[in-house]
């Protein structure tokens, strides 16, 4: 919005022409998002309290949560407020990427704002039901998926690369929009299947969005592409702007959600942005590093599916308690000693993940 503005203003002021620059726009971005979740955050956490929008928690799990039923919850309404305003000012609104990763975020955060509202204010403990949750997960991520394929110009949108490998290319045809669906859906429950404690979830969504901002800028400049050997994607450096005010949005929410916690972001948050994650590593065609720096996320999401399985089908568990965090919080480790730690395996995955930027 403001991109139009600095463009008319530039025919007069040629000092406006400075915000043609996606890397400037992408500090803007930051700093807009920060800044609006900082300000509103404390108006944020005073309506939830007075409206009774708080968490319940589990009485079969780690004793240490009893003590934060009641904490607001659907906190994540401020994340993507914040990600949306500085997207709008600071993007290239004609960009199509932009619109498909903002249309996939307020999709899936709709889907979990229902499941929240129905949870803390309806006080129905299913929420909303899983088959519901999953379909209307599967129309957006499809559609996605589908807008994707059908608007791809160039052979490189819809090819999987495989990291550390140079000539490595498998054309994927219709089964991208397979592997996009899967990858869009997969991400969503898996980032939210990791918000269970304070921080846990947003720093390593802040620290892989920013990696995947990186991989966007790359991406979208031809020459830098052609250097590094990775998919020329016309368009994709736009996304850098989004991915800077995830960042922002998310550091401004951790402020009031790092332990102990005055705010959840709920599943309106969650889900929203982890596919929001997701159509990004599909737009600039790095869904495998995705998985390799999203490694919290797929752990989070295996414990939870071999938990199941085992009790299923031997009538074991094979943790005292799923997803994972709560197994070693089980074990003993206090909650902030989970959450850091699992925050410098993070920090070790998106390095692998950017390495592999030069490993080819």
């Amino acid at each position: 919005m403001l991109l139009w503005l600095a463009d008319w203003l530039s025919q007069y002021l040629s000092v406006f022409g400075v915000f043609r620059y996606l890397t400037l726009r992408a500090i803007l971005g930051v700093l807009t998002a920060l800044g609006i979740s900082l300000l509103l955050g404390p108006w944020m956490i005073r309506t939830l309290n007075n409206l009774q929008i708080g968490q319940s928690v589990r009485s079969d799990g780690p004793q240490s949560h009893l003590s934060k039923s009641g904490t607001p919850t659907m906190g994540g309404a401020l994340i993507l407020m914040a990600i949306f305003v500085a997207t709008l000012l600071w993007s290239d609104l004609s960009n199509r990427f932009v619109w498909v990763v903002m249309a996939v975020t307020f999709a899936f955060g709709a889907v979990g704002w229902v499941d929240d509202y129905r949870k803390v204010v309806q006080k129905d403990s299913r929420g909303l039901p899983a088959r519901w949750k999953y379909f209307w997960q599967s129309l957006a991520g499809l559609g996605a998926a589908l807008y994707l394929y059908s608007t791809a110009t160039l052979p490189a949108e819809t090819d999987l690369i495989i990291p550390f490998f140079k000539d490595v290319v498998i054309p994927l045809g219709p089964l991208f929009v397979v592997l996009t669906y899967f990858v869009i859906v997969g991400s969503s429950n898996a980032v939210n299947l990791t918000d269970g404690l304070d921080g846990l979830a947003i720093m390593p969504t802040v620290l892989v969005g920013g990696a995947l901002g990186v991989f966007a800028y790359l991406a979208g400049n031809s020459v830098f592409a052609n250097y590094l050997q990775i998919p020329f994607i016309p368009g994709a450096g736009e996304l850098v702007v989004f991915c800077a005010a995830l960042g922002g949005a998310g550091l401004g929410f951790l402020w009031f959600n790092t332990y102990p916690a005055q705010v959840f972001m709920g599943d309106v948050g969650a889900l929203a942005l982890g596919a929001a994650l997701g159509v990004i590593a599909v737009i600039v065609r790095h869904e495998i590093v995705l998985f390799i720096m999203g490694g919290i996320f797929v752990l989070e999401t295996v414990s939870v599916i071999l938990q199941v399985a085992s009790f299923k089908l031997t009538g074991k568990r094979i943790f005292r308690m799923a997803p994972i965090h709560h197994h070693f919080e089980l074990k003993g480790w206090p909650e902030p000693r989970v959450i850091v730690r699992f925050w410098i395996i993070t920090v070790v995955l998106v390095l692998i993940g950017l390495a592999t930027l030069k490993l080819r």
